[in-house]
């Protein structure tokens, strides 16, 4: 015996239809403004860790020219300190999502955070972007939504790449989103 008629049948599948033409955009949209939110709350994580890595070395760590943080080393280097008391290293960059920043004072086990965020889109080419001067730093990122609060055209004015996609929000210290490092240190000088 059968329980639905087709008529019954074609209804039930009709209504599941329009349900998932309804729920599918929607869930896109979702676990866009989930990865948007990864990415806000990385860039406040690394600076709050830049702000105590600078509290503790009196400088933030230098930037790679591809836009990584200067503060990781070779296993086998050697860490020794200056006579004026600064730590004499051979910085390598970090990766994203794979190294940490360590205090590399020898005896120190402190550690600022145990592995860098790595951008949620990174296999698709996107990657978090730094600049720092050892008094400033940058950070930027690239949101997918136009909408959110943290999307900035004078980022995109800048014409900054993350990775394969141009920047559009950050979060710095010292020199606003607009101006370069440089411009920042120009004017500083001027001053």
């Amino acid at each position: 015996m059968n329980k639905f008629s087709k008529s019954e049948k074609i209804s039930i599948f009709v209504i599941f239809f329009i349900l998932a033409l309804i729920s599918i955009p929607n869930f896109a949209i979702s676990l866009k403004r989930a990865r948007d939110q990864v990415r806000k709350d990385d860039m406040g994580a690394l600076q709050h860790v830049l702000w105590v890595y600078f509290a503790d070395s009196r400088s933030y760590p230098p930037a790679s020219s591809d836009g990584k943080i200067m503060a990781c080393k070779n296993p086998g280097d050697k860490v020794e300190i200056d006579d004026m008391g600064k730590l004499k290293v051979n910085w390598i960059p970090c990766e994203w999502g794979r190294d940490g920043i360590v205090d590399l004072i020898p005896g120190s086990t402190k550690e600022y955070m145990h592995i860098l965020p790595r951008e949620p889109n990174y296999q698709e080419g996107a990657s978090y972007r730094y600049f720092s001067d050892g008094q400033r730093f940058q950070i930027f990122v690239s949101l997918e939504g136009k909408d959110d609060d943290e999307y900035d055209p004078k980022i995109i004015a800048r014409n900054i790449m993350c990775g394969n996609i141009i920047c559009n929000a950050g979060r710095v210290s010292g020199c606003p989103v607009e101006k370069t490092l440089e411009e920042c240190e120009a004017e500083a000088v001027r001053n």
